[in-house]
């Protein structure tokens, strides 16, 4: 593309539009695992003690009931931002933290709600109290974390690829990774920890560590999946191929 001066400008970078059924399962996806994981995370998760030789000793991990699945919502949003653009990552958290929202207060209704009397009944309200009362507390943690998180996560990824265009993929989802997920691990913790039972300074530095290094790790490792299943929607999504394949302006 040249400009009136005859400098040349580089094309736009390529996306898809949202209104396609590929957006929508990968959507709908992520805010089942959002969900998901804001139940798990109200649980405290201690894996260990792990021998480490006579001069560390013992190591135990600290970290929550959702810790295995949340990863998976980074991915999704790795996918939206590549294919989809920024705007479309952004409208994809808002709607999961709208349907997380709801679940929150769904939950709070049920316990809210007057059960049984018998023995029976009073434990299963004593046990939906103890699993689902502290939701909202993880939904906030969940909201600030996630929505600093991968807004950052979105930004870099669709930062870079302008400067990239379709180079570089598994690069641009490194990178972007460790900055979202730094923040995202950050925040959340500092809400979600007294939540679960973390209030020492050691199990909260633990518990911040293991859970950006772990998170990270994760997404690291599948960065050839991600990036596989982004190149199989970009083949399959019209409207990508129709920006990629268009013939440069005149």
């Amino acid at each position: 593309m040249h400009t009136q001066s005859g400098a040349e400008t580089a094309p736009a970078p390529a996306f898809a539009q949202r209104g396609s059924s590929h957006y929508d399962i990968i959507l709908a996806l992520m805010c089942v695992v959002i969900v998901i994981s804001n139940i798990g995370a109200t649980k405290g998760v201690v894996l260990g003690p792990i021998a480490l030789g006579p001069i560390v000793g013992d190591f135990s991990i600290v970290t929550d009931g959702g810790f295995f699945l949340f990863p998976l919502a980074y991915i999704l949003g790795d996918v939206i931002s590549e294919v989809y653009g920024f705007k479309a990552a952004r409208r994809a958290i808002f709607t999961g933290f709208a349907v997380a929202a709801l679940a929150a207060v769904s939950f709070a209704v049920i316990i809210a709600l007057p059960g049984f009397d018998d023995d029976y009944g009073q434990s299963k309200q004593a046990a939906l109290e103890l699993a689902l009362g502290p939701v909202w507390q993880i939904v906030l943690a969940s909201l600030l974390g996630f929505l600093a998180g991968q807004t950052l996560n979105s930004w870099v990824l669709v930062k870079m690829k302008e400067k990239f265009r379709e180079k570089a993929l598994a690069g641009r989802l490194m990178a972007s990774t460790g900055v979202g997920e730094f923040a995202d691990t950050l925040i959340f913790c500092a809400v979600a920890a007294p939540v679960i039972g973390i209030s020492d300074p050691g199990s909260f530095i633990n518990y911040v560590i293991f859970g950006f290094v772990y998170k990270t790790l994760i997404e690291f490792l599948f960065v050839p999946v991600t990036a596989a299943v982004i190149k199989a929607i970009k083949k399959r999504e019209p409207s990508y191929a129709a920006v990629t394949e268009a013939p440069p302006a005149a």
